[in-house]
């Protein structure tokens, strides 16, 4: 029978910091212990031991510990000293999560983990790839309401004891990845481009290509920009961006808004926001004004110089019924 490790993120990790402040102590890390499961955590560990498997279950509030439980899936050592993931492990990974970008977090720790540096990638790599095959695991939506999250999305199992019978007797699906040149992944999307406080876009003017298409020269305004993994980031006050959502076809999915003006005869003009869509392997956005607010996987952040993100085909995979 399989370990089971039910891996919990104390509150304020994954949203792009630390831990600092949360309900756990802020930063001590050991302080995370004090954080009680949650209960889809406590149903979902009973229905794993009911079922013969050992669980271990650990609410991480740092970095450091969430390698400390991925340190778990680590393989033989290999001549060439990198650090790799065990595909014949015992151990077996379930996040409950309570955002996409708690999951996130994890995620970009076993990227972390398991990326050689460019000058040490060997020759066992998948084509295209620049990590191996990450080790698989099961998401536990701590919100069991929630019909717009990645698991919802991909139809995983969403109740603690599907998500128990998916980890010790289910399928492993492997995903598409997105992989950042800030050194962070996505899993869901991102969104480029806010609003006011009367919740209007702020327009926007920057360079978007994705491979050899250009969405955007820089020189026109920009409503929004979606980056899609998968089909959360499809819409925008109302607006339809991405036309479909697919996180196994080994392409990223790129629309921009732009407004323009169209001229109507005898009734003077009016503005129609045009989409503009592209797939491909990579992307980047060129901000032409300064700094451009975004949203990553549900995380903001802003940025101020060039970013792309390029897909890793089958590079994760979760625990499907």
């Amino acid at each position: 029978m399989y370990d089971v490790v039910l891996l919990s993120l104390a509150e304020g990790q994954g949203s792009g910091g630390g831990a600092c402040g949360s309900d756990c102590g802020g930063c001590a890390p050991a302080t995370a212990t004090a954080c009680a499961p949650r209960v889809p955590v406590l149903r979902c560990a009973d229905a794993l031991t009911a079922a013969g498997a050992r669980v271990e279950t650990i609410t991480a509030a740092s970095d450091q510990e969430i390698d400390e439980v991925l340190a778990k899936f680590d393989g033989p050592a290999r001549p060439d000293g990198l650090t790799w993931p065990d595909p014949d492990s015992k151990t077996r990974l379930v996040v409950a999560s309570a955002t996409d970008g708690q999951l996130r977090a994890v995620v970009r720790r076993l990227v972390r983990r398991y990326a050689p540096a460019p000058s040490k990638r060997p020759g066992d790599l998948p084509t295209g790839r620049t990590v191996p095959d990450l080790p698989p695991l099961a998401i536990l939506p701590l919100d069991q309401g929630d019909t717009t999250d990645l698991a919802a999305q991909l139809g995983l199992p969403r109740t603690p004891e599907q998500v128990a019978a998916a980890v010790l007797t289910g399928s492993v699906r492997r995903l598409d990845l997105l992989r950042n040149d800030g050194g962070s992944v996505t899993v869901d999307g991102a969104l480029v481009g806010g609003m006011d406080d009367d919740g209007r876009a702020v327009p926007w003017r920057g360079r978007v290509e994705v491979d050899d298409a250009v969405l955007s020269d820089g020189e026109e305004p920009i409503l929004a920009c979606a980056i899609g993994n998968s089909a959360g980031y499809a819409e925008f006050a109302g607006l339809r961006l991405l036309a479909t959502g697919d996180a196994v076809d080994g392409q990223v999915e790129v629309a921009v808004a732009v407004p323009t003006i169209v001229k109507q005869r005898f009734r003077g003009t009016k503005i129609r926001v045009e989409v503009r869509r592209a797939k491909g392997r990579a992307v980047s956005v060129l901000p032409r004004d300064g700094e451009i607010q975004f949203l990553d996987d549900g995380v903001g952040g802003a940025m101020n110089r060039k970013r792309s993100w390029w897909t890793e085909a089958g590079a994760w995979a979760v625990y499907a019924s």
